[in-house]
């Protein structure tokens, strides 16, 4: 489980897509990022364009500023430190889609590939119940709002008949504690 939960931490939304980078698509099959890019280059046919993408300056950057606050380890951005040339970066990464990411078993015919294939395929599956469960609760508390908002039309709906009914007993009060004016009768009287 501890394997499947480093995965999901190496999923990114760029663009709209769950992916993962190159690199750590590289280091999980246990490969170089080169020889990996290679593979996938050697195969387009098995790679339309929609499952695969190469980040632009700003969204790595992004990312880098994302992950290098958000990771207490700093393995991501040693990883990104070791591919820089004497320019700065010597290229930017490829995202890979999970459908490419599923592809890529195919290519890379070691034990490891393919284990480790089923268990990134996983990851994205306990990605998507997690979005799913918040999609549910996101609903269930637009549902309670809209209840308690009903409830507080009813409560105020309430309090201002418990308001005129106070009032009214109040009214009623001064009326009977009034000074009363003209003749008194006597208890003797009756």
């Amino acid at each position: 489980m501890q394997i499947i939960q480093s995965i999901q931490n190496r999923i990114y939304e760029i663009r709209g897509e769950r992916v993962m980078l190159d690199r750590d698509l590289a280091a999980l099959y246990e490969t170089e990022t080169k020889a990996l890019n290679l593979a996938a280059k050697r195969n387009l046919k098995r790679f339309p364009m929609d499952f695969m993408f190469q980040l632009t300056k700003e969204e790595f950057q992004s990312l880098r500023f994302q992950t290098e606050t958000l990771e207490s380890s700093n393995s991501l951005r040693l990883q990104n430190e070791t591919s820089k040339g004497r320019g700065g970066i010597r290229y930017l990464p490829y995202a890979f889609t999970e459908q490419r990411v599923a592809m890529l078993s195919g290519i890379l015919n070691s034990d490891k590939a393919i284990n480790m294939n089923i268990t990134i395929m996983r990851a994205f599956v306990e990605v998507r119940k997690i979005l799913l469960r918040q999609i549910d609760l996101k609903g269930q508390l637009k549902e309670i709002k809209e209840r308690l908002g009903e409830h507080d039309i009813q409560l105020n709906q309430l309090y201002d008949a418990m308001e005129n009914l106070l009032d009214e007993k109040a009214a009623q009060r001064k009326w009977d504690d009034r000074e009363r004016m003209g003749f008194k009768k006597n208890s003797k009287d009756k």
